[in-house]
């Protein structure tokens, strides 16, 4: 029997009730050995500190297969149909022979509690300055960490790979086994209290009721219900121009998008172009990117997702306190399990950087071309990823976020971009190092053969994938100096200059045959009618904090927090608009998400692009806008095929949580 039961009760909804009953509802649902207490002083919000990891770069990189699909009959439950979209007989708005497209290929996945290792080394307890402790539970000294509880897609982290393709559908029925604990596992504090998921394609083509947005339904499917989201895999408008390259699927649960993400709702979706990015090298009809389809395996290999994760696990000293579900309680039973807490104040960030779902990965390759495909699937965090040589090697450095960083690193490789959320870019862009921002795809090829001086690589050679960017909370990167609340420039005490920290191990390997190559122009951008632009309706929405409601309404968009009833713009159909999104200030960086189409980025800060090189993928097609402190964007956005309902919102998933979002409705 699972330790702490579903509470049937939203927890936005707890602030809404008053006097005693929002004591006694406290009271009743607190965890044991929790405070009386409720509506305790949150002001601290700290972080564990991670139990160190004593042999690094030891686990090699989980690179996932496919996921095969199925026939209708091992779906389980009712067949497919238009008028049986789910549980709750919902409709399909638009079916694969609608636009003249070909039955769908099936995909069962079931969400699933299972138990997730993010390594095998051995750990030693550590405090926050990096010396070693003895845990609450008395057992000293190096041991083995315990596997956290995950809330999985087919009870993985990451979940399930699906490899699509355009001009093929895919109906994925997703099915909620969350209620059962076949493991007995602890599950702990976070993740909904009800067990419930709202599976978002992001950013798909997808209409709304396949959407898994909280607009559309904003109860999200309980334990043994199910929906059928149907992937078009065609691009808006039928138009080539838009094809986009690598999606993701997570969790989009109304106030719990946070917690079930950071509880491993995540799930790859890799889509393939058969007439310019097939997923084979060797057509030579196609641009020739890296890959090669593996028939033993399913996989297109040296075509590698790499999803980064960043995660606390718990001390057993660290007081479980925030607005939602703890007091100040401590939870010694979960020493090394993972620890997370919706914190409106300065957001969420881990101290253990994780590849794949594994830390310290290795990864060996082979001396020719990889195309990777990266996803930042963190809560908050923004990396800064650069290939480096190391003569020394890496360094420990327990207590710091990272745990090891690499002093002596050399920068020796270079990437090529190719891709950004939006797909491919109209040309490569040769890079030394790029930011990712939570929820953003960046897609880059790197050449193994040799490096960027042009000496050639040797078999046994080591390089490691580096995160630059310091983050010590989840309000920006840290910065040489900071700015108090009366406009004092002040040094910002913890900004590490040397900051360097080895996430993934690389050790090159064989020869092997490359035919692949990276041409100098990849999918043409099309010209925007300045025309269309000037005529274009306009809207404005700004990103603001507020203090509300105890913190449960933290963040907001022009000025309210969201309601699934109450739609803030209700664009049309095929009529193109120019959106102003715009970070209000308050030294906090913000990717603002919108869903159901890519924009374009026509200005930044009233500057035209493609003037701003601080943001290169403003050049191309994208879905985040990566909105610094006081920025603002202008996009250029169409709402084609569907009519319905859709939102945007902040992807720090702590901000989200804090109702920055607001839906909007696509009608005729």
């Amino acid at each position: 029997m699972d330790k702490h039961q579903p509470l049937k009760l939203n927890r936005r909804d707890l602030f809404k009730v008053g006097g005693g009953l929002l004591l006694g509802s406290a009271a009743a649902l607190r965890p044991s050995g929790a405070s009386a207490q409720f509506g305790c002083d949150v002001g601290s919000e700290p972080f564990p500190t991670t139990p160190f990891v004593l042999h690094p770069f030891t686990d090699p990189l989980p690179v996932p297969a496919p996921l095969a699909p199925c026939s209708p009959a091992d779906l389980g439950g009712p067949a497919p149909d238009r008028f049986y979209q789910d549980c709750d007989h919902g409709m399909h708005q638009v079916m694969p022979s609608d636009l003249g497209l070909p039955d769908p290929v099936y995909y069962k996945i079931k969400l699933q509690v299972a138990p997730h290792s993010f390594t095998t080394s051995k750990v030693q307890p550590i405090d926050r300055n990096g010396l070693a402790v003895v845990p609450p539970d008395q057992i000293a000294g190096p041991r083995v960490l315990p596997p956290s509880t995950i809330y999985g897609f087919n009870g993985t982290f990451p979940g399930p790979m699906i490899y699509a393709r355009y001009g093929q559908p895919a109906c994925v029925r997703f099915i909620n086994d969350l209620e059962s604990n076949p493991y007995g596992l602890d599950r702990g504090d976070f993740g909904d209290p009800e067990y419930a998921f709202l599976t978002h394609l992001h950013n798909g083509h997808t209409a709304p009721e396949s959407d898994g947005n909280p607009h559309y339904r904003a109860s999200a499917y309980r334990p043994d219900q199910w929906c059928d989201n149907m992937y078009l895999n065609w691009p808006a408008g039928g138009d080539d121009a838009e094809k986009q390259s690598f999606f993701w699927f997570h969790d989009h649960r109304m106030d719990h998008t946070g917690a079930n993400v950071y509880k491993g709702m995540v799930g790859l979706y890799p889509i393939y172009d058969p007439k310019l990015d097939p997923g084979n090298e060797a057509i030579t009809t196609g641009l020739r990117l890296p890959g090669v389809p593996n028939a033993s395996t399913g996989r297109i290999d040296y075509d590698i997702p790499l999803a980064f994760y960043d995660c606390a696990l718990d001390d057993g000293v660290t007081p479980h306190q925030d607005f939602h579900n703890g007091c100040g309680e401590l939870h010694p039973e979960w020493w090394g399990q993972s620890f997370f807490r919706h914190y409106p104040n300065h957001g969420f960030v881990g101290d253990l950087f994780t590849v794949n779902g594994v830390a310290f990965p290795v990864l060996e390759v082979k001396r020719r071309k990889y195309r990777f495909r990266c996803l930042d699937a963190s809560i908050a965090r923004i990396y800064e990823l650069a290939i480096m040589s190391s003569t020394c090697g890496p360094v420990a450095a327990p207590g710091q976020q990272g745990q090891y960083s690499l002093p002596d690193g050399q920068q020796s490789m270079q990437f090529t971009q190719v891709a950004t959320d939006g797909g491919l870019m109209p040309f490569p862009i040769v890079r030394n190092s790029f930011e990712l921002w939570p929820a953003k795809r960046r897609e880059v090829v790197v050449d193994f053969k040799k490096y960027m001086d042009g000496t050639p690589t040797t078999k046994g050679d080591v390089l490691y994938l580096v995160n630059l960017k310091q983050m010590t909370n989840g309000r920006k990167p840290n910065e040489s100096t900071m700015t108090l609340d009366d406009g004092t420039i002040v040094p910002d005490p913890e900004f590490d200059p040397n900051y360097c920290v080895p996430l993934m191990k690389i050790v090159i390997g064989d020869d092997a045959p490359d035919v692949s190559v990276v041409p100098a122009k990849l999918r043409p951008l099309p010209l925007i009618d300045p025309r269309i632009v000037a005529a274009a309706p306009r809207r404005e929405f700004e990103l603001m904090r507020s203090g509300q409601f105890g913190g449960e309404v933290q963040w907001l968009i022009n000025g309210l927090p969201f309601d699934p009833t109450t739609p803030l713009a209700f664009p049309q159909r095929d009529v193109p608009e120019v959106w102003t999104v715009r970070n209000g200030g308050g030294g906090w960086v913000h990717p603002l998400h919108l869903h159901m189409e890519e924009h374009r980025v026509i200005s930044r800060n009233g500057v035209p692009t493609p003037l701003n090189r601080a943001h290169p993928d403003d050049d191309s097609r994208e879905d985040v806008v990566a909105l610094g402190p006081g920025e603002s964007v202008d996009v250029f956005r169409n709402f084609r095929t569907f009519l319905g309902p859709y939102v945007a919102h902040c992807h720090n998933l702590a901000h989200e949580d804090h109702a920055m979002m607001f839906g909007w409705e696509i009608v005729e």
